[in-house]
């Protein structure tokens, strides 16, 4: 099979790194970024350390409004699909790449993958919920993380098509973890003696809102834990913005890094005391990990993580993460909510299915 797949944002290149590498065995993969994550920081890296191929071609599309960055993404990636001519399209997750991607290929008649199908935030404000709902509508094989995901799309009468695979990030976890702490020194040179917590902001429900930055700031200066704070180069322009940079900066427990690697950060994530973030992916790592998360969200599309009691939803309340920073600790059950490692295998087998 000749397969296209879409990647633009760091998630997806850590998504396509097994499912790449197990696709390529058998089968031609032909990679298409369409560049909506643009700074090598946040791009080439997790190729370099990930050992993705480089993309066959690079988009270049950038940072835009969510209208005009879709449209191009659009544009660009009809014009490849119409020259490659592939058996079928991979999309990953719920960025405006995704959307693009899916919208290209159906109106091609291209067969659709959707993997990472059938989340829902039942949030319509995000726009990551808008671009899953409507790609799951268009794909023509919908391949799931977790039987919540099945039940999600069961209960929208999307039944064809649908499978329960596993999660490929858990794929990516159990792949990388023993490689991350081999290579990866961030430990050492942040000087970290394991009695950290992880800190991640970047999603635009936060970043975007003052009252909501000022707010989870003023929640982590309130505080006296040491913190680790590998800063989004767009929320360090919003915290210059209004103001906090200066005081993250000043407060002596807040450890302020640039972006790091997915190895670097699996590093962390497994060595941190607590996790609080914004960030779907780091929510589910914490848990692979079994490391508390403190979610600075109203709702998750990860509800497994919230109902084995891994994981606390906490929004911008000072109070609410002040009290998780403190007190939250979860049980010691888990469940095996997002399958046995093997996600990539079940993608592949499934795609040669359907091409049959």
């Amino acid at each position: 099979m000749k397969i296209a797949t879409i990647v633009g944002a760091r998630p997806q290149f850590i998504k396509a790194a097994p499912l790449s590498r197990i696709l390529r065995q058998q089968h031609d993969e032909y990679l298409i970024h369409t560049g909506q994550h643009y700074d090598d920081e946040m791009s080439l890296v997790f190729f370099d350390e990930l050992s993705i191929p480089r993309p066959d071609v690079n988009l270049n599309v950038g940072s835009m409004s969510h209208g005009r960055q879709t449209a191009e993404m659009l544009q660009g990636i009809e014009t490849v699909l119409m020259e490659v001519k592939p058996d079928m399209l991979i999309v990953y997750g719920d960025t405006n790449s995704t959307l693009a991607g899916a919208l290209a290929a159906v109106k091609l008649r291209i067969p659709l993958v959707h993997v990472e199908a059938g989340l829902r935030s039942f949030n319509r404000d995000m726009p990551e919920e808008i671009n899953r709902v409507l790609t799951d509508r268009v794909s023509d094989v919908l391949c799931c993380p977790t039987h919540t995901a099945v039940q999600h799309l069961h209960n929208e009468g999307i039944r064809d098509g649908v499978h329960f695979t596993g999660d490929v990030m858990y794929d990516a976890v159990l792949h990388f973890s023993a490689l991350a702490e081999q290579k990866a020194s961030i430990l050492d040179r942040l000087n970290l003696d394991g009695q950290f917590h992880l800190l991640t902001v970047h999603r635009a429900s936060n970043t975007d809102s003052q009252q909501r930055l000022i707010a989870i700031v003023d929640a982590l200066l309130e505080t006296d834990v040491p913190i680790v704070f590998p800063v989004h180069p767009r929320t360090r322009s919003y915290l210059q913005r209004y103001d906090l940079w200066q005081r993250l900066q000043a407060a002596p427990h807040i450890r302020l890094s640039d972006p790091v690697g997915y190895l670097e950060m699996i590093v962390l994530e497994k060595h941190a005391r607590k996790i609080i973030t914004d960030s779907g992916g780091i929510q589910k790592e914490a848990y692979f990990f079994k490391v508390p998360c403190i979610t600075l969200r109203e709702e998750t599309e990860w509800v497994e993580t919230v109902d084995d009691g891994w994981n606390v939803l906490v929004g911008a309340d000072p109070a609410k993460i002040t009290g998780a920073i403190h007190h939250f600790t979860p049980p010691t059950d888990q469940h095996d909510h997002y399958g046995n490692g093997t996600a990539c295998e079940a993608i592949v087998r499934v795609l040669e299915k359907f091409n049959r």
